[in-house]
């Protein structure tokens, strides 16, 4: 299992098989859901295939997003990092987005920040890209906070899924002027 980074509280790894309890209590939480889509998953086996599909995008696309883990007790408490969108998303195709989601007892505690602070600046500095980009609900203000207080920059609103959602993104250039 590969580590890519680590902070002052946290290690990002890959996500493995052996996550799938942590997947299962993220992703089955209807809070977790709130901003998006409200589609929680049902069973263990949901949570599987999401980790399948993950480390596929390991494969395909050299990156996806990455476990996150407390060093103080190696426990998993989500997923944050970047991932290749190859999909048009808001007249974008071929983009990396930065993203985060963390199991509802470890909100609040500056984990996603933190988390999402190295992925930015590993997507600038390891992985040498010109630009990232992020989508968040409007109405999540938790997310909203995190990617501005990280020096991402709202660029428009847009409708993702008949949801209204914030555009956000940074430039190399940008992100190595707010650092």
């Amino acid at each position: 299992m590969k580590t890519y980074l680590e902070t002052d509280r946290l290690i990002l790894r890959e996500i493995v098989a052996e996550d799938v309890d942590g997947m299962f209590e993220l992703d089955s939480d209807h809070e977790v859901h709130r901003y998006l889509g409200n589609n929680p998953i049902k069973n263990k086996e949901e949570a599987q295939k999401s980790i399948d599909f993950i480390r596929q995008q390991y494969t395909e696309n050299n990156i996806g997003r990455w476990a996150v883990v407390k060093k103080n007790s190696n426990e998993f408490i989500g997923w944050a990092g970047l991932k290749l969108i190859k999909e048009t998303t808001n007249s974008h195709i071929d983009y990396y987005d930065l993203g985060y989601r963390l199991i509802k007892k470890f909100w609040g505690m500056g984990y996603a920040t933190e988390a999402a602070k190295a992925s930015l600046a590993y997507g600038f500095n390891t992985l040498n890209l010109p630009e990232i980009f992020a989508i968040a609900d409007c109405d999540n203000t938790g997310s909203n906070k995190i990617l501005t207080k990280i020096g991402l920059r709202h660029k428009q609103v847009f409708f993702l899924n008949g949801i209204k959602c914030n555009w956000y993104r940074v430039s190399r250039e940008e992100y190595n002027e707010y650092t």
